[in-house]
């Protein structure tokens, strides 16, 4: 009977340490997977370096694991969608003014949902790569085009992208679908 116990033992023994082996070998493999652009996003601004990328990335895990999204009111969900609305309205006429318009939304938005203050751009785009990996990068492109360096091309698509992270963050876990116009900024190409 011992002799069970102990082969058993000692089997549960080579099973965990084969599979702390497995996981450190293919933990990039996880934290990819849940930044998915974000991941390479960031291994680029590390010049390739995927030790100090998934360092990096394992940071902002155990600082925004923890932030829980508040829920918006249904109130809440229809101003900002109205207000995202108008801001797409305005792009014609003011590109500029209203990437400027969507980035502050973006941020008053993220607020409002229990993320970092938006005055820390890079400590709010940062908890919300955590949550929203798939769509962070269009919050930084809208950040990135306010300044107006780019053509209106690069501000339209800056916007483009920049909603599907308003889509994301407004319909915040609930299964309504976000109210949606097209405007100009959607248009063929031409702003």
């Amino acid at each position: 009977m011992t002799t069970v116990v102990i082969i058993v033992a000692v089997a549960l023994v080579a099973a965990c340490a084969l599979a702390l082996l497995y996981a450190r070998q293919t933990g990039g493999h996880g934290i990819r997977r849940r930044f998915g652009p974000e991941y390479d996003r960031t291994v680029a601004r590390h010049h390739g370096d995927t030790k100090a990328a998934e360092r990096e990335l394992h940071e902002r895990l155990k600082r925004h694991r923890s932030l829980h999204e508040r829920p918006l009111t249904s109130e809440a969900r229809a101003q900002y969608a109205d207000r995202w609305t108008r801001i797409e309205g305005s792009f014609v006429d003011a590109p500029q003014q209203a990437v400027a318009e969507a980035d502050a939304l973006l941020a008053g938005l993220a607020r409002e949902l229990g993320f970092p203050d938006g005055e820390d751009f890079g400590e709010q785009s940062a908890a919300l790569s955590v949550h929203h990996a798939e769509h962070v990068n269009g919050y930084r492109r809208v950040h990135a085009a306010k300044s107006g360096d780019g053509g209106t091309e690069d501000m339209r698509e800056a916007m483009l992208e920049a909603r599907g992270l308003f889509d994301v963050l407004v319909s915040n876990g609930t299964d309504q679908p976000v109210r949606r116009h097209p405007h100009p900024v959607e248009g063929s190409g031409r702003a």
